[in-house]
């Protein structure tokens, strides 16, 4: 399975020079596909915005720099949300990382730095020890993060993150997903500017449906 959906993520970063596409030729089955079933969104009453990621992924790493500053901008009635993919292995293992970083309220304080220690200074962070060395160095509490780590909560919400992803039937990363309704990536869409239109273009269209 790891090995099918790293093919489809490498066979993706060949599609990134694909020209630039118009808000009049963004459709369903060409940049975009419609689920079948909409997945509920986690606030009722805003657009939500769904990024599936990997920390391991360096297309998920390269699409950050373009990524950010948009999500950072995005207007009171957009949510964005981050949710790992998680395939086993070294998938579910980052995924615990993420989400233990997020029960602890400082992901946002050490995102960055997780994807730099990975793919500039070649650090697996494959154990949790390894991970809670790295974070002590950017201020995290060693002894908290390992407690929250093997917590019941971190679990449950890696159970809740593997079943999102089930029913936004993605596979591979980075994928974002627009309201539990239109899922698409950076192959489908053209490049990391282009997926970000179609995100803006399905945002409004599903303003536009309010």
């Amino acid at each position: 399975m790891r090995n099918l959906i790293l093919s489809a993520v490498l066979a993706g970063a060949s599609l990134l020079g694909m020209g630039a596409v118009q808000a009049d030729d963004i459709e369903a089955g060409k940049q975009y596909v419609e689920l079948g079933s909409p997945v509920p969104v986690a606030v009722p009453g805003k657009i939500e915005v769904v990024e599936l990621f990997w920390y391991g992924c360096p297309h998920c790493y390269q699409f950050e720099p373009t990524l950010n500053p948009w999500a950072e901008k995005l207007p009171e009635d957009v949510n964005f949300v981050r949710i790992p993919a998680m395939f086993g292995g070294l998938w579910n293992v980052h995924g615990q990382l993420f989400i233990t970083l997020e029960s602890m309220k400082v992901e946002h304080q050490v995102h960055k730095a997780v994807f730099d220690a990975i793919h500039k200074d070649g650090k697996k962070l494959a154990t949790p020890e390894e991970m809670a060395e790295f974070l002590a160095g950017q201020g995290v509490d060693k002894d908290a993060f390992l407690k929250a780590f093997n917590s019941f909560a971190v679990k449950g919400q890696m159970e809740k993150a593997k079943k999102l992803a089930m029913a936004y039937q993605i596979t591979g990363v980075p994928t974002l997903v627009v309201n539990g309704k239109y899922r698409f990536d950076i192959s489908s869409s053209g490049g990391p500017e282009q997926t970000l239109k179609v995100a803006e273009h399905l945002i409004e269209k599903e303003r536009a449906a309010k």
